[in-house]
């Protein structure tokens, strides 16, 4: 791994943890007391021995520097992925060399790489993903009447959304209040009949906005303006240009496969945070190509107690190909074809100034009315404080971003103040209506980069 150039720094091993828990248990079998036999070799590889409750000392297999990304093999029976001592081994290695040497793998350790990349071969050969992003049929007129069935019970659902919200508006919005949070989560329901999951999380999105302090009833006219205004997007789907027509498909909740050419780059893993409800958790990673000079966003899902793939650490780069999602902007990507194991990124995203920031989400929302924010980075930005909140101002001008409100409650933003300590700094973010939300930050000279969520 040494001839690959990829020892992760302990906060690179950290991103990977599926939740907080794990990365609490891991953290503390990252010393050598618990592990024996470990090792590592330059073909990518790390393993080890840990002493757990059984009889017999798990055994544990990480591979690195595999085109096709990190993989995890324990004996333990954790359902997470990866598990503790998984974390463990990684951040064991990570410390140096000397805590795991290199050594020649054990035999123990040899039959699972192989079964892993015959594994990944058999799953590249499936059912190749339908129009939608399901696996053909072979029936395609089958397909086609399901196809029509679904919009059908959409346009229905649009159709009762708008009485709904008619009602509401006739009625006055004071009276929001008074039926409480049982009136959006029928709603809500009415919508997940309809088989428009994204209406339904609008839906249930509003049902908050009455007990969310003062000011409400303006936040709920223009998120009620925002639904009114994708229903009639559905209706009229027809009338609209194809990527807008693509966009209210996917706000909608019509699952869509990427179609846009792979484009082969230099992707530097940029950012990446994990967000969570009673039904689904959601793994957001932001890359950004090192020649496209263009964030991608990559989505992955874990419902139903499933755990999530495993996260693509902060401050590497990938030499692979990302092909886009037909919507406005193409944002969204999906990740192919890896051309070579994950090295540290030994460049940053071309920053832009506060301004140029603000005027870039405003273009895309003409395009995409319902977007919440855009990727970008701010290139000499200092966090400066503005009253009970924070800012970041540009070093060469009078210009600034307000940070969104959330931010001042975690601690990432304590580390971007301490980075930063006064001078310019680079910050890449998403910035939208409630302000920028910075996600991870470089300093001026060298030196790597700081997550901040």
């Amino acid at each position: 791994m040494t001839q690959q150039g990829v020892r992760w720094t302990v906060e690179q091993v950290l991103t990977l943890a599926p939740d907080a828990a794990s990365r609490e248990a891991g953290s503390r079998l990252g010393a050598a007391g618990p592990w024996s036999g470990v090792g590592s070799s330059d073909g990518g590889t790390v393993w080890g021995l840990c002493e757990g409750s059984g009889s017999e000392p798990y055994r544990t297999v990480v591979t690195v520097a595999d085109g096709t990304g990190p993989a995890f093999r324990c004996d333990c029976s954790s359902r997470k992925l990866p598990c503790k001592h998984a974390l463990g081994l990684l951040l064991l290695w990570a410390g140096g060399a000397g805590a795991v040497p290199e050594a020649e793998a054990p035999a123990w350790t040899r039959p699972w790489p192989v079964e892993r990349r015959a594994g990944a071969g058999r799953e590249s050969k499936g059912p190749a993903a339908g129009p939608h992003g399901a696996a053909g049929t072979g029936d395609p007129e089958a397909a086609r009447r399901r196809a029509e069935q679904r919009a059908g019970r959409i346009t229905a659902g649009v159709t009762d959304l708008e009485q709904r919200l008619t009602d509401l508006l006739r009625g006055g919005l004071a009276g929001a209040e008074q039926p409480g949070y049982a009136l959006w989560e029928e709603t809500a329901a009415r919508m997940v009949d309809a088989q428009a999951p994204g209406l339904a999380s609008r839906v249930r999105e509003l049902g908050a906005i009455p007990s969310s302090g003062p000011g409400w009833p303006v936040r709920l006219l223009e998120e009620c303006a925002l639904l009114h205004l994708l229903g009639r997007g559905w209706l009229h789907r027809e009338r609209l240009p194809d990527a807008l027509a693509a966009t209210v498909r996917s706000r909608v909740g019509l699952p869509t496969s990427a179609d846009g050419s792979p484009v082969r780059d230099r992707w530097l893993v940029v950012a990446r945070y994990d967000t969570a409800d009673a039904r689904l958790t959601t793994r957001r990673t932001w890359l950004y190509g090192a020649e496209e000079e263009r964030a991608v966003l990559l989505l992955s899902y874990g419902a139903g107690g499933r755990p999530l793939e495993p996260a693509l650490p902060v401050g590497l780069a990938l030499d692979a190909e990302v092909s886009a999602y037909p919507d406005t902007g193409r944002r969204r990507g999906a990740l192919g074809r890896r051309f070579g194991p994950p090295a540290p990124a030994r460049t940053r995203p071309r920053g832009v100034t506060a301004a140029r920031a603000a005027a870039d989400y405003g273009e895309a929302l003409r395009e995409d009315p319902w977007l919440e924010s855009v990727p970008v980075a701010l290139e000499r930005v200092v966090p400066v404080p503005d009253g009970d909140a924070w800012q970041l101002a540009d070093a060469d001008s009078d210009t600034a971003l307000p940070l969104t409100p959330a931010t001042g409650n975690r601690p990432g933003l304590w580390r971007l103040v301490a980075l930063s300590g006064g001078a310019p700094v680079t910050v890449f973010g998403e910035c939208g209506h409630r302000g920028f939300t910075p996600l991870t930050a470089w300093p001026t000279g060298p030196g790597p980069a700081v997550p901040l969520c």
